[in-house]
Parts: structure tokens; sequence; C-alpha cells
């Protein structure tokens, strides 16, 4: 009875250790999510949120699975998501130099096509004029200085290394510009050839 008793008294502290040991181990990963949202926070400080967008969304998409593993007390999956968060973030901070670097070759690209689509729109407009088209010059000519000018301002932008705005700026001034040459273009071409002169003979 009493090698029972000791029996049941061992397997009562066993059970007892077992479950005093999971529930040590089944804390919430507090530390590493703290470095986690710290590591999301420092990527979109040092402008990956512009510059290393996809690397940034999978650090972004990492710690919010952390997140939801910690409310569903999944704690060993959570630690390691938030590891991963940290390593994401990481690999998101050292793609900014490389993006930004790409968005600006890209961006002086869109600069050079907005000059030349400049160019091209002088140019339609003064032959619509000159066939004595239907074209609202004062107002189309207002249109081109203003970019010509907006233009300008947003170069001065690419070498401030302000290039995401620039580069957003010069994305809508092509599309502006572009229809307006589209617009001026369709109409010269639909204009009416100037009757050839009658030779004396």
């Amino acid at each position: 009875m009493l090698k029972k008793r000791n029996v049941l008294s061992l397997l009562c502290v066993l059970v007892a250790f077992s479950f005093a040991l999971v529930m040590g181990c089944a804390q919430p990963p507090t530390e590493e999510m703290a470095k986690a949202d710290k590591a999301v926070a420092d990527a979109k400080a040092k402008e990956a949120n512009l510059y290393a967008q996809d690397a940034l969304k999978k650090a972004e998409d990492a710690f919010k699975k952390a997140k939801d593993q910690v409310a569903a007390k999944q704690y060993k999956e959570a630690k390691q998501a938030a590891i991963d968060t940290v390593a994401l973030a990481q690999q998101a901070i050292a793609g900014v130099a490389a993006g930004k670097a790409k968005m600006k070759e890209d961006a002086a690209k869109i600069a050079a096509d907005v000059e030349k689509a400049l160019d091209e729109l002088k140019t339609d407009v003064a032959k619509a004029i000159k066939k004595k088209l239907s074209v609202p010059r004062e107002e189309v000519q207002a249109a081109i200085g203003k970019w010509g000018v907006d233009l300008a301002a947003v170069k001065d932008k690419l070498q401030g290394e302000k290039i995401s705005e620039a580069s957003g700026e010069l994305k809508a001034m092509m599309t502006a510009v572009s229809a307006k040459k589209e617009e001026i273009g369709k109409l010269v071409a639909a204009a009416p050839a100037a009757p050839e002169k009658k030779k004396k003979k």
C-alpha cells in the first residue's frame, strides 16, 4: 500500500514538473517580437518602403504572421517568425541603395523622354498654327511652359536625392504631356493637305 502511494506521489510530482516545464517554455516571445518590431521600423526609417518595397513587404508579412501566432498562443512558431522578420528587414535595408540607384536611373530616362516629348509637342503646335487649325494656342503654350518649369524642378529633386518623389512626378508629367501630344498630333494628321500651287505655264 505504501509502495503504491509512493508511486502515485511520484507520478503526481512528475506530472506537476512536466506541466511547469511546458508552461515555462510556452511563454510569448516578447524579446523577439520587440526586435522584429524595431527591425521593421528601422527599415522604414531607412526608406525601404520607397526603394526596397518587395523585401520590406516580406518582412511585414512575416511580422504579421508572428503576431497572429502569438494571438493563437503558438509561441514557438511566433518566435521563429519574429526571427525571420528581423532577417528580412535587414535584407530590405541592404537593398535600399541598389533600389534607389535603379529608380534614379529610370527617373533620369523618363526626364529625358519628357523633354523630348515637349519638344515634339512644340513642333506639332507650330504645325497646327501654321495650318490655321482650331488649337487652343494660349492654353497649350501655357501648359508647355508650366511643364518646362516643373521638369526643371523635378530634376533638382533628383539631384537632391528626393528620388521617389521625383519619379512619381515625372511619370504623371509624362502621361499628361503624351496625352496632349497625341491630341495635337491627331488634329494635325486629320487636317486636309494644302492644295498644291499651280505652276505657271
